[in-house]
């Protein structure tokens, strides 16, 4: 099964944007260990650098610790601190550790595509 995993990168903020637009859907559903997606499923590690090729993305650095919140699941249809959140290719990353298992099926909302 294919998928992209959602990311919170340590250290950074999110900030709630006034103005965008709501691209495609990358997938119907995503992969959490909850309902609301809103525990953390797994520490990752990139294996290399990703240019993110539009806005639903995020560039990541060889190295750089990565925090999984949801995995998007294709096949039907298509630190503390909260960080930058987007998605990113799941080869580019090694799993370092997982805390919970991503066990529950949840769709996907516009809101999960939006950009600023």
């Amino acid at each position: 099964m294919a998928s992209r995993w959602l990311l919170f990168l340590p250290g950074l903020v999110a900030v709630c944007a006034v103005h965008g637009i709501f691209m495609d859907r990358l997938a119907s559903k995503k992969l959490c260990a909850d309902d609301e997606c809103v525990y953390t499923i797994s520490l990752a590690r990139a294996q290399e650098d990703y240019n993110a090729p539009d806005c639903r993305f995020i560039n990541v650095k060889k190295g750089q610790r990565i925090y999984v919140y949801s995995k998007l699941v294709y096949g039907d249809q298509q630190e503390d601190e909260m960080g930058t959140v987007g998605y990113f290719p799941r080869n580019l990353v090694q799993e370092q550790h997982v805390y919970q298992e991503a066990t529950k099926e949840v769709p996907t909302t516009d809101v999960d595509f939006f950009c600023e």
